[in-house]
């Protein structure tokens, strides 16, 4: 199947190669297993954004089931945050989670892939996605970026954790044994019942090794992502950390 990530990009059910409710399903049961190093990525995004005094937010594309979100006010006490996804999973879970911090937290429905919620009802001081954005294809990437930054307040940041294309068959190799290799390590933690490392293979999860890749799976090379913020004008742009196939990077608007 080889789907991957929060959140779909609005074809809930569709049957059409897109995210499923399904998989929402399967990625609140599994996701911490199944993506590498999920808590290290949360707290390199916590520790990007910057500190929000009264009245600034965040605005999270794709929450899933709230973690990053979570993370986020727990780490910015003063911060609110909106919270999109287009999987009623996901709302469902992320608003169980994110409810401890009453109107500090808005879980709202979008497409992502749509440009009409882009206009923000406010500007935000960080805007940040974890494993969504690989859905769009290069163009969307690119206005998504652009839209970002027109979005953001002044200092603000666009902060991505994702999966990206690798260029060279060597190295898409070493993305699919790595990847294998930490969901592996991470099952090794598990004490419940079910196996997380035979739910990722039975899964296909892995799209670099998979056969068959998933349609809706359309990562872009890391190089090219940069360019791309570096063109819709974000300055520090910047890798922060990578592995399995998995990266996090940034860019900034200037104040």
């Amino acid at each position: 199947m080889a789907v991957n990530g929060n959140s779909n990009t609005g074809t809930n059910g569709a049957g059409d190669g897109g995210w499923r409710e399904s998989d929402s399903d399967t990625f609140v049961d599994w996701g911490g297993y199944f993506v590498p190093h999920r808590d290290s990525q949360i707290r390199i995004i916590c520790d990007l954004v910057a500190p929000a005094g009264n009245g600034d937010g965040y605005v999270e594309l794709c929450c899933g089931a709230g973690h990053l979100g979570e993370a986020l006010l727990r780490a910015h006490p003063r911060a609110r945050l909106l919270a999109l996804d287009g999987s009623a999973t996901m709302r469902r879970v992320s608003r169980q989670r994110l409810e401890q911090f009453g109107d500090r937290a808005e879980v709202a429905a979008f497409d992502l892939a749509d440009g009409g919620w882009r206009r923000l009802p406010w500007a935000p001081l960080a805007v940040v996605s974890s494993l969504a954005i690989h859905h769009l294809d290069g163009d969307q990437k690119r206005r998504l970026f652009a839209d970002m930054y027109g979005a953001l307040k002044p200092g603000g940041s666009l902060i991505i954790a994702d999966l990206v294309e690798p260029t060279t068959r060597p190295s898409r190799a070493v993305a699919a044994w790595t990847w294998d290799a930490a969901v592996r390590q991470q099952a090794m933690a598990h004490d419940g019942a079910g196996d997380p490392y035979r739910r990722f293979v039975e899964l296909d999860w892995n799209l670099y090794a998979s056969g068959e890749p998933d349609p809706a799976d359309q990562p872009s090379p890391l190089l090219d992502q940069l360019n791309w913020l570096t063109e819709a004008n974000f300055v520090d742009v910047d890798v922060h950390w990578m592995l399995g196939g998995h990266a996090v990077f940034s860019g900034r608007k200037a104040a």
